[in-house]
C-alpha cells in the first residue's frame, strides 16, 4: 500500500497539517520538524498528489521546458535531468519544443505557461538567451532558470546555471598545442549561440598565450550540424597549406569533419587531429573516438531545475530571487584516440 501523508505524520509524531507545511514548502516549520517529517517521507517513500496540491489552491506544481535545438542528445540528457529532479521534489514537467526564431514565440510561451498554470519554466540556449522573450516573462512575473554559457552571472538577473565554455575551449586548444601543432582551425556553430561565441573566444585565447598566429582563413562559420563538419573540412584541405588540427564547436561537426577528412584518405591523428566538443554519444561513436570537453547536460538540467525550485519557494517566503547563487560548470577535457598521437 502507498503511505499516506497520514502515515507520514503519524510516523514524523506530528499532524497532518505540519506535513501539509513541509511538502508546500511554507517554511513555518521547525528545522527539527522539518528533519523528522523529511526522513519519514524518505523512509516511507511518499509521493505527494500533485492534484490535490493545485485544488488545494496552492501554486502549481507543473514546471515547463521550453526549447528549440536540433541536437537530440543534447534535449534527451536535459529531459531527463529535469524530470530527476522534478520526481525527486514532487514535480510534474511539461515538455515544450518551439521555433525560437518565430515572430509569435513569445506569445505562444506565455499562452503555455497561463493555460497550463505553470509554476515556473526552464530555459536553455538560444531562448535563455533572448532579452525579448526574456523580458516578457519578467512582466508577466514568470519565475525561470536560464542555461548560459558564461562564468559569472549578471547583478539582479533571474537566477542561472552557467557552463564555462571559455575555460573548456581554452584547454581543449591547449592539449592540441601540446601535441606539437600550430596550424589550428576552428569550425563554429550558430553565431546566435553564446556557447559559440564564448568556445571560440577561448581558442583564441589559448593561442594568443602560446604566441601562435590565428589565420583567418582557418576559421570557418557553420551550425552545430555533421553537415557543416563534412563541409567545413573539404574547404580547409583544399587550402595550400591545410591546418594539421581542428577544433570543432561540438561533436556532431568534429563526427562530419573526420567523416570528410576520411573520405580524403587524411589519418586521423597522424595527419590530421580533430577535437570536438560536449562528449555526446557522436565522440564516442566514432574511429578513431573523439578528443572532447565532458559537458555533464543532465547534471546542468537537475542543477537548474533544483535553482528553480529553491527560487519558487524564495518568493513565497518573500525572498529575493538575486539571493540564489548561481552555479557553474566547467566541461573537462577528455582526451582521447583523434588528438593522441
Amino acid at each position: 500500500m502507498s503511505a499516506t501523508i497520514k502515515s507520514v505524520a503519524e510516523h514524523a509524531g506530528v499532524s497532518i497539517k505540519t506535513v501539509s507545511r513541509v511538502i508546500n514548502n511554507e517554511g513555518t516549520v521547525k528545522p527539527e520538524t522539518l528533519a523528522k517529517v523529511q526522513e519519514a517521507i524518505e523512509k516511507l517513500n511518499y509521493k505527494p498528489n500533485k492534484a490535490a496540491r493545485d485544488l488545494a489552491g496552492r501554486e502549481n506544481f507543473v514546471l515547463g521546458y521550453v526549447y528549440d535545438n536540433p541536437n537530440a542528445y543534447y534535449i534527451i540528457d536535459m529531459q531527463k535531468g529535469i524530470l530527476n529532479e522534478c520526481r525527486a521534489k514532487g514535480y510534474e514537467l511539461l515538455i515544450h519544443p518551439c521555433d525560437a526564431s518565430s515572430k509569435n514565440i513569445i506569445d505562444e510561451i506565455i499562452g503555455m505557461v497561463e493555460s497550463a498554470r505553470l509554476a515556473g519554466l526552464i530555459l536553455s540556449p538560444p531562448l535563455s538567451e533572448m532579452p525579448d522573450v526574456l523580458s516578457a516573462l519578467d512582466t508577466k512575473g514568470v519565475r525561470y532558470v536560464r542555461i548560459l554559457s558564461g562564468s559569472k552571472a549578471d547583478k539582479d538577473s533571474q537566477p542561472c546555471v552557467l557552463v564555462d565554455d571559455f575555460e573548456a575551449a581554452y584547454q581543449i586548444t591547449e592539449h592540441l598545442i601540446n601535441q606539437g601543432h600550430k596550424d589550428i582551425a576552428f569550425i563554429a556553430g550558430e553565431e546566435q549561440h553564446n556557447s559559440t561565441i564564448e568556445r571560440q573566444k577561448g581558442f583564441s585565447a589559448a593561442l594568443q598565450a602560446h604566441n601562435i598566429a590565428q589565420h583567418p582563413e582557418f576559421m570557418m562559420k557553420g551550425t552545430y550540424s555533421f553537415g557543416t563538419g563534412v563541409q567545413s573540412i573539404e574547404q580547409l584541405l583544399n587550402l595550400t597549406q591545410p591546418p594539421t588540427a581542428v577544433f570543432a564547436c561540438n561533436d556532431e561537426i568534429a563526427a562530419g569533419a573526420l567523416f570528410g577528412a576520411r573520405m580524403r584518405g587524411i589519418d586521423v591523428p597522424k595527419q590530421l587531429a580533430i577535437a570536438g566538443f560536449e562528449n555526446s554519444p557522436f565522440s564516442r561513436q566514432t574511429f578513431p573516438p573523439l578528443t572532447t570537453a565532458s559537458q555533464p547536460t543532465a547534471q546542468i538540467a537537475e542543477r537548474a531545475t533544483a535553482t528553480l525550485i529553491q527560487s519558487l519557494k524564495a518568493r513565497k517566503l518573500g525572498q529575493d530571487k538575486a539571493s540564489i547563487p548561481a552555479h557553474v560548470f566547467v566541461p573537462e577535457l577528455v582526451v582521447r584516440e583523434s588528438t593522441n598521437q
